[in-house]
């Protein structure tokens, strides 16, 4: 059982639910007028969509399972997605 209980673990993986597009998120850094948010949306626009961007961050958040996920984790990501 131990055993299997780790399998499970080590490959569980983060899925987002809904409709994200990249006028939802324009919608939702509308009044942001932050060098962050700003260069968040200028990524996405890069990327061409937030396909890359929802990967990676489920990808990299995977890593917060353990310790669990909060909102300062995605913050952190995020800002991280943008300047790469």
């Amino acid at each position: 059982m131990k055993e299997l209980v780790r399998y499970l673990f080590e490959n569980l993986y983060f899925d987002f639910q809904g409709d994200i597009s990249v006028d939802k998120v324009r919608e939702f850094l509308r009044e942001d007028d932050t060098r962050e948010a700003r260069q968040l949306l200028s990524k996405i626009i890069e990327e061409k969509g937030v396909d890359d961007l929802l990967i990676t961050l489920a990808d990299v958040l995977k890593d917060s399972i353990r310790t669990g996920v909060n909102e300062q984790d995605i913050r952190d990501q995020l800002h991280t997605y943008s300047e790469s």
